[in-house]
């Protein structure tokens, strides 16, 4: 099995990159920085005897530059790479989205565009999420956030559109037939006091992981915030459509499948975001 992971060089994309290495995989690293992929690289062998991981470059912020994109045949994509941004000013792309929302969702959109003729028959397109989405809701008239920013609901509204994307994307290969899979997941609450050591990766020091032991009640490190990214990868029972979350209050614990949650069942939203990511990106996965 050969897998891209958007984003494996830190945080949960890192680990989703070990975990599927452990597991025998071939990973593919998307990484727009040279220096940390090729760090991710190596933390990943450290802890994987024989590990086999590649590197390509990829900029989720620049759709040109997926154009040229090769990372060979491959048998899943896990969409995880992303960004969220703290405070104003509201910054853009370049090609002229707001960041947030081109980053997490059109530039997934346009990745996979160009991808699907390299996924295998029944390969599998697995986006991480976010429960910061799990309350929030698109705004149509405002779609990026030029009328009002606010950094917080921008990132929301960017992680529910990657995910109506991802819903969007099983309906329409159901309709022509595919064998392939859309799969979503997220990793609860995930914090890096929480999360082991992977030098040069992540540290943790120790003062890190006393100050964070209290919230390990309810939350939990990146490494488990990554299992039901790569169970939906690897699960022989996983379906399209179907959402994997922790299993305590979907913030920590082993993967289970969840229900879907009710702003990624509104059916309506989810076209007419696929129609606006057409228009703004100039690709369509499935045209």
């Amino acid at each position: 099995m050969r897998v891209l992971v958007t984003g494996g060089n830190a945080g949960i994309g890192y680990f989703a990159a070990e975990q599927l290495a452990s597991a025998g995989a071939e990973v593919v690293i998307g990484s727009r920085d040279p220096a940390k992929a090729e760090a991710a690289r190596a933390a990943i062998r450290s802890q994987v005897s024989g590990a086999k991981v590649e590197y390509v470059r990829l900029d989720l912020a620049d759709l040109a530059s997926l154009e040229d994109l090769d990372p060979g045949e491959l048998d899943a994509v896990v969409c995880n790479a992303g960004i969220m941004l703290d405070h104003p000013p509201r910054r853009e792309t370049a090609d002229g989205h707001e960041m947030m929302f081109g980053t997490n969702h059109l530039g997934h959109f346009a990745l996979v565009a160009r991808l699907l003729p390299k996924l295998a028959p029944e390969g599998r397109i697995v986006t991480t999420g976010s429960f910061a989405a799990k309350s929030s809701s698109l705004d149509f008239a405002d779609l990026q956030s030029e009328r009002d920013y606010q950094p917080k609901r921008a990132y929301e509204r960017s992680k529910l559109a990657q995910m109506l994307f991802a819903v969007e994307l099983d309906r329409r290969l159901r309709a022509v037939g595919s064998q392939r899979l859309s799969v979503l997941a997220h990793p609860g609450g995930a914090l890096d006091s929480l999360t082991p050591s992977r030098p040069p990766v992540h540290v943790r020091t120790a003062g890190q992981w006393l100050r964070g032991l209290p919230a390990r009640v309810v939350l939990q490190g990146k490494d488990a915030g990554a299992r039901p990214a790569v169970r939906a990868v690897l699960g022989p029972d996983v379906a399209g459509g179907q959402l994997w979350g922790p299993r305590t209050f979907g913030l920590r614990g082993r993967p289970r499948l969840e229900p879907r949650w009710a702003n990624l069942t509104e059916d309506p939203s989810a076209a007419r975001l696929w129609a606006e990511s057409v228009t703004l990106t100039g690709l369509d996965p499935l045209g």
